[in-house]
């Protein structure tokens, strides 16, 4: 439903919460059903209730607003993995799976989020946005580094036979997640066994 209240202007010293307005503006475009194609800086205005110039404050183009999306899905993210580590208690295969299932159930939870998280159509070339590579490579690095602590700590406790390579079976850990997650998400109806998840994260993981 498009916003056609009128907005209150923000008050001096208040321009940051309206960068987390025309955030929640395109968070909420996407969650409508939309993908990056739905957030352009006319519809985030008019979602957010402001005019359109009035972006340029906070963001150089469409795909620096894409980006603050990202990096703000890739937080929660990381926020939820490290909540399920958290919460798991201290055995090294709990920890695991629930780390990895946490990061199933995000994907599940927001499909149309979790997508323009891992590329789309509004990842541009560096040269034509303000966007830098610097900005696309620190994308999911804490949720990364967690991956790799749990697994580290699933060698440590003699339950995972890990390479020497810890950095890159974590990396194809999240890829294996990864793929699970598209699967579901594209596919009507999953084929395969109902522990499809156990059997994926087994074995990527190298557990004994």
């Amino acid at each position: 439903m498009t916003n056609t209240e009128p907005r209150r202007r923000n008050r001096r010293g208040e321009g940051g919460k309206l960068r987390e307005e025309i955030i929640a503006a395109a968070l909420a475009l996407l969650d409508e059903g939309g993908d990056e194609r739905a957030v352009t800086l006319r519809s985030v205005a008019r979602k957010a209730g402001i005019a359109a110039p009035s972006i340029y404050a906070h963001f150089a183009d469409q795909p620096s607003i894409m980006l603050a999306v990202v990096q703000q899905e890739m937080d929660a993210l990381a926020c939820a993995l490290r909540e399920a580590d958290q919460n798991a208690g201290p055995d090294a295969r709990t920890r695991l799976f629930a780390v990895c299932n946490a990061y199933l159930d995000l994907a599940l939870l927001h499909p149309q989020r979790y997508r323009i998280m891992f590329g789309g159509l509004w990842t541009p070339s560096v040269d034509d946005t303000s966007i830098t590579d610097a900005d696309l490579d620190s994308l999911g690095a804490e949720a990364l580094t967690l991956l790799a602590e749990v697994l580290g700590a699933c060698v440590e406790a003699g339950i995972a036979h890990g390479s020497d390579d810890l950095y890159g079976d974590a990396v194809a850990l999240w890829l294996g997640l990864h793929g699970l997650a598209h699967q579901r998400a594209v596919v009507r109806k999953m084929p395969g066994p109902a522990d499809v998840a156990e059997r994926l994260i087994t074995a990527l993981a190298h557990l004994e």
